[in-house]
């Protein structure tokens, strides 16, 4: 256990936002996987807006630095691949 008043604040500063970082996660994981449910079902308009959520919480947890920039491109680029080759139709 630390002794020093600044590393007992440290732990406590370190808590707070290790349980910032976790909803943060958790609440993108889930409107991740809310839009990819919408895709799979093929309903196009929920799928829209499911996809913008999903994006725009990926941006947010990048630029707090809870998610890496590239992993969060990652995961957007995946997320509107799956979107693109489910709503767009073959030219034939």
């Amino acid at each position: 256990m630390a002794h020093t008043r600044s590393a007992l604040k440290r732990i406590r500063q370190n808590e707070r936002r290790r349980l910032r970082n976790q909803m943060v996660k958790t609440r993108v994981k889930t409107l991740v996987s809310r839009a990819r449910q919408s895709i799979a079902a093929g309903d196009l308009e929920e799928a829209q807006l499911s996809v913008g959520e999903a994006i725009s919480a990926l941006d947010r947890a990048a630029e707090r630095g809870i998610l890496h920039r590239n992993n969060a491109a990652r995961r957007k680029s995946r997320l509107m691949k799956r979107y693109n080759t489910a709503f767009t139709a073959p030219a034939d």
